[in-house]
């Protein structure tokens, strides 16, 4: 995974707005430019797309959304896959984060709200709140595919917190900032994110391979 000259802009493979606001800044930290998949004409076929998501592992759900945008736009991708493990509930939601409402029929904020109801109705009586986040990085280029793993470590408030972030955000109180995710400015929380984490060893490594 090497070339010379300029870098060509990586495409993230997802449609969240939540996740391009995190990861553009990511990447341009390291002097890596993105372009989105509405820019370069991927139109949206998200029953699909919702199906790239059918593994049991973060890992091999990063690296299917990242092949699949690959074969489709030709140009370096990330993808990632991450999501929400909870100690009680016995690593649950895990790579079902996103969806574990079960309401396909909601996207964005509205789906959020959703998930996170189901969370906090899980841990009704449960004093043992410990979590993590966890993210897996894939990038997928013309020579290979290669993950990172990132991690953050928190608890479950019994009520949200703040209004930044998304996802479950306003419940994920940080070990390392002491605030909830959602309350973090985004700089101060993609120094200690699961997403910070694993997409900084990816654009660590693509300055070697460049």
């Amino acid at each position: 995974m090497t070339s010379t000259g300029a870098a060509p802009p990586l495409v993230p493979a997802t449609r969240s707005l939540g996740k391009l606001h995190e990861l553009r800044p990511l990447l341009a930290a390291h002097g890596l430019a993105a372009v989105d998949l509405d820019t370069i004409g991927l139109v949206e076929h998200r029953d699909e797309e919702d199906a790239l998501e059918c593994f049991e592992t973060f890992e091999e759900n990063a690296l299917a959304k990242a092949r699949h945008f690959f074969a489709l736009a030709r140009r370096p991708t990330v993808a990632d896959d991450s999501g929400l493990e909870v100690i009680a509930l016995g690593g649950r939601p895990g790579v079902r984060t996103k969806r574990w409402s079960g309401r396909p029929d909601l996207s964005g904020r509205a789906l959020d709200a959703a998930n996170n109801a189901k969370l906090l109705a899980e841990l009704r009586n449960v004093t043992a709140r410990r979590a993590r986040y966890v993210c897996v990085a894939a990038y997928v280029d013309e020579l290979g595919a290669r993950v990172f793993r990132g991690e953050s470590a928190g608890r479950i408030l019994e009520a949200p917190r703040g209004s930044g972030g998304f996802g479950y955000d306003p419940l994920f109180l940080s070990d390392e900032l002491g605030v909830t995710f959602a309350e973090a400015t985004r700089d101060a929380k993609a120094e200690v994110s699961h997403r910070g984490r694993a997409f900084a060893q990816l654009a660590a490594a693509l300055t070697t391979w460049r």
